[in-house]
This record gives structure tokens, sequence and C-alpha cells, in this order.
């Protein structure tokens, strides 16, 4: 697909993350294997030779990388030597908190690792530092011992001694207690996030006054919420972070997109979206070791062209070491390595976005209280003293049924029953000194498992925060979760009495509101306790778009994508400008 129209948007800036397998970091050096880099649990010695830190950098280069994303050595290996290469090289930097999250040291209280606020300076001071990436704070909030083993410390704040006080003198309720855990998650990460503002403003503001010496605005520098669960985009957006989505991964790639593209929209954030080559499957091609790749090479082929398409700021490959391979000859492309080059050489220069993600507009508008559940259904925000409503399932129910039965009725992604991941077989036939498979391997009777396919007409996710003027003109909204604040009921009704059709959950409603009501204007107001009932599907049908469509609208544009094999493991595209 070529656009034909000369207006153009911001163009989407593309990174790298670094290597995390194949070879050790070229500037941290045997500190690569003194340290675990992956979420495996073990140290994994590289298995690739050694490459020098300009040698990486003249690779990126050739890979078209506007920036790389390095995760931040605890002990600050090589940190100025990189610094000072992509410095020489024009390679700006996202630097990330992973090595310190699986293997310390951690905010005293928190599973958490912060970059110093030395070394945020230092690289600050370089003029190459354009964001700081936190890897998965929404899985290490609600499963906050994944890496830290001496205890339950959730990633921003304890989610049970959050929720068991209040200043107030009367104890809270269980919504009160849901609600106020909810919040300690927003004001912590807000604390952090104004923290690192405050301190980047104030050196650019010192650099300033010295003529000649570079440096980076706080408001250039975001924190990223890396996600791989859709949960809490909502919560962290509201504390000043940026969404950062996984795609693939073991994601439903719709819901994925709709959540994060309406966190940022809703709160005015810039969206980074990574598209992460970890995940379920397996096959014939290039395997560093089970799960990564977790996607075939044509997977990943039409899952950058879906990033992209999406409008994001920033969008990158997780990792490099999926793209190249190091040794006596220097480095080379594998199989992703091609993909990766043919999107960045020939698509995109092909292909001008002429909007970007803040221009998502949505036909169906979900609003749900950010809950934190993907399905575990206990430890609301990290607390394992609170239980999870059952009202928070509503969501899954209405994806379901938005999605037109292909998304799951009991989670929003595949960590979650009924999924059986067939890197989980490798890993029992195929010895960790195999690695890597140069040609991966066929499992005959373990299909895989991850389409990006998923069929939903323009839909938007909004908390329970959204205000008015936030939801555009929706022609469907539909409430749910376990709470809404007043404002946006008030909101919702009026869409109503203007023509839209709104469906929400009795329990969030007040009783005077609880009965249907259909208006002169064409619009319906239609209270429910069961969100695929008859009623609802009756409802939502003339809104739902075709079950062999997944479109997504961005102003006066819109991008539909279909089946471009029989399962939706890669799709094709068509822009209707």
């Amino acid at each position: 697909m070529t656009s034909t129209n000369d207006s153009r948007a911001p163009q989407p800036r593309l990174g790298i993350q670094g290597s995390v397998l194949a070879w050790q970091d070229p500037w941290a050096g045997q500190a690569s294997d003194q340290l675990m880099r992956t979420g495996t649990g073990r140290i994994v010695l590289s298995q690739d030779d050694a490459p020098r830190g300009q040698e990486f950098m003249k690779a990126l280069r050739e890979l078209h990388a506007d920036f790389y994303v390095h995760h931040v050595f605890p002990g600050f290996e090589g940190q100025r030597e990189l610094l000072a290469d992509a410095c020489q090289y024009g390679i700006d930097l996202c630097l990330g908190n992973e090595y310190g999250n699986i293997n310390g040291p951690w905010v005293e209280g928190t599973n958490r690792y912060d970059i110093p606020d030395a070394e945020l300076l230092e690289a600050a001071a370089s003029g190459r530092l354009i964001g700081i990436l936190y890897d998965e704070p929404e899985h290490l909030q609600i499963n906050a011992a994944q890496y830290r083993k001496d205890g339950w410390f959730p990633h921003w704040k304890n989610g049970d001694g959050a929720a068991s006080s209040s200043s107030s003198e009367q104890p809270l309720n269980a919504q009160a207690r849901l609600d106020h855990a909810r919040e300690c998650v927003t004001k912590s990460v807000e604390t952090r996030v104004k923290h690192v503002q405050a301190l980047l403003a104030n050196a650019h503001s010192d650099s300033a006054a010295h003529a000649g010496v570079p440096g980076a605005a706080a408001s250039s520098v975001p924190l990223l919420s890396e996600q791989v669960f859709p949960v809490l985009f909502h919560a962290q957006a509201r504390g000043g972070m940026a969404p950062c989505p996984k795609i693939m991964k073991e994601s439903f790639q719709s819901l994925q997109l709709a959540t994060a593209l309406g966190a940022a929209k809703q709160y005015g954030r810039p969206m980074w979206i990574c598209a992460d080559l970890w995940g379920p499957d397996v096959g014939s091609w290039f395997t560093r070791t089970p799960g990564f790749p977790g996607h075939s090479p044509e997977e990943f082929a039409s899952a950058l062209r879906m990033g992209y398409y999406m409008g994001p700021s920033h969008l990158f490959a997780e990792n490099a070491d999926v793209l190249l391979s190091y040794g006596a000859d220097g480095f080379r492309n594998t199989e992703f390595g091609d993909v990766w080059q043919q999107f960045t050489r020939e698509f995109i220069p092909a292909n001008p976005l002429r909007w970007t993600h803040q221009d998502a507009a949505a036909t169906i508008a979900l609003i749900h209280s950010d809950d934190s559940n993907y399905g575990q259904n206990e430890r609301p925000f990290g607390s394992r003293e609170l239980s999870m409503p059952a009202e928070s399932q509503s969501v899954f129910r209405i994806w379901h049924m938005l999605s037109h039965g292909a998304i799951p009725a009991h989670g929003n992604n595949m960590h979650i029953p009924g999924f059986d991941f067939p890197r989980h077989e490798l890993k029992r036939q195929y010895a960790a000194e195999r690695f890597p498979l140069r040609s991966g391997a066929v499992l005959p009777d373990k299909p895989n498992v991850h389409p990006l396919f998923y069929p939903t007409n323009n839909v938007l996710v909004y908390d329970g925060f959204v205000q008015e003027h936030q939801l555009g003109s929706p022609n469907l909204i539909i409430v749910a979760g376990t709470s809404v604040s007043s404002g946006t009921l008030l909101a919702v009704r009026k869409h109503a009495e203007e023509g839209a059709a709104v469906i929400a959950a009795e329990w969030l409603l007040p009783a005077e509101w609880r009965s249907s009501k259909r208006y002169a204007s064409g619009g319906l107001w239609l209270p429910v306790s069961d969100f695929l009932s008859d009623a609802v599907r009756e409802a939502c049908a003339p809104h739902l778009g075709r079950p062999d469509c997944w479109t997504q609208r961005f102003g006066a544009s819109e991008i539909r994508m279909y089946k471009k094999d029989a399962d939706g493991f890669t799709l094709d595209f068509e822009s209707i400008l």
C-alpha cells in the first residue's frame, strides 16, 4: 500500500534494543556474562564472539536505526564508552532498567531499579538521551516475586500497605481500598516522573547557561512503561509515563494497541512501540533459545507494519541478537535482519504517514477502571490482601464480544488458561548447549498459537476518569469494570442523549439511571448486568464491523487489516484516506 497524499505527519523514529544472548555487551565486556540479562532466571553465556562498540554502532547505522535501547548495567560498566560512541556515530539513546530489575540493587521496599541521578545526568549532558525505559512495570507490580525473592515488593508501591491504611478516620470499604491501591501506584509513578523531570530540567537550564554544552530537555525524555500485559497503561500514564506497548510477545494485538492508544490520547502522552521478538512459538527460523524469537520472520514483517501504522513517536525491535549474528567476518543479518532492512529501506519511504497516535478516533469507546486484572483474578495492584472483584472480569467478556469471539472471555493476553506454548516443548526436547539453532525446529504436534489478527472496529480504551471532550464522537460507548467517576458517567449520559448507544454496567449506576431509555436523537441508554446477553449483542451489532477486518481510525484516515494467511499470523493492509 502506497500513500499518494503529500500531507505528512512526523514519522516514527526507529530503534533497536541490545543483545542479551548473542554477544557480550560491546562496552561492558565480561560483565555481560556475570549477571542475568534475561528473565530466564539464570546466567546465560554469550553465544557469539564479542564485537567492539564502534562495530556495533556501524551495524545499527546500516540497519537504519535512529536510536539504541541500552539496559544499564548496575555497575555502570562501559557507560562512558557507550556515550562517547553514541555521540561519534549520531545514535540517540534510550536507557532501560531491566538488568537492575533482574539483579538489583532495588529501590528500598520495591523490586524496581532506578537509574541513578548521576548516570542520567551524564547521559543527558551528551545530548543523546531521548528516553528512560521501565521494563514491564505492570508485570512486576502484580507479580512482584518474578525476580526479587527475599520478600513481596511490588514495583511502584506495596499494594498491601497502601490498601490497608488511610488517613480517614473511617475504615475503607472494599471498593475504596481498591481505588486507594490504584491511586498509590499512580502517585508513586508521579513522584518518580517529577523527580526525573526536575533533575533533567535543572541540568538543561544549567547547560543552556554555558554555551556549547549539550543537554537533554526534560520534556523530550519521557519515562516509558514498556508493557506485555494491557493493564496499568492508564494508571501509569495518569502519573506521567508514556505508554510503550509490546506487540507480538503473547498479546492480542488489537486489544493491546487499543488500550495503549487510549491511554496515550486521554493523558496526552507520547506512545512508543516495542516489536518484541520473544514469544510463544517455534519454527524453521534462526532461534537463539526457546521463545527467542518466538515469532516467524513473516509475522515480524507484518507486526512492524502494524506498529508503524499506529503512528507511534518511536518504534523499536527487541532484540539486536535476533536481527544479527557476529563472528570472524563481523556482523551478518539473519532472516529477521533482512525483514528489518526491507521495512526501513523500502516500506517506510514508500508509505509516509499523515497521522500520529494522537489522531486516534473511536467508533467504539470502551471505558473501564484500570483494575490490573489480566486474567489472574487476584492480587489487584500487587496487593496480596485485597481480593480481585468479580466485576473486573466484565472487561474480558466485552472484548470477546467486540472481537466477534476471537479474544477469549476470561483474560486479555495469552498468560491465561487455555494456551500451551510450543516454546515449552522446544525447551524440553533441546538441551541448552544445542542453541543457537541456525534453522530452528519444527514440532508437528505443537501448532503455533500466536496470530496477529483479532478483528475489532476502531476501539479505543479509556479509564474511569475520561472527560467528555476526550471521548470524541463514538457511536458506541461501553462502561464496565469496578468503578467510574461521576464526571465520566455524566459525560456518557450526555452522549446517549445526543445520539450514541451507551451500554453501562448496572453496578456502576445510581438507582435512578438503572432503566433503559431511547432518546429522540436515536441514542440508547442500556444498563446491563451481563455483557454477553442477547440485549447487548443486539445493541452492539450495528457497530462491530466485519469479522474479517480489524480497523483503527486516525482522524479522517483509517487502517484496515485483514488475514494474509488462513490463521492470521500475517496481515494485509489497506489505508482509507
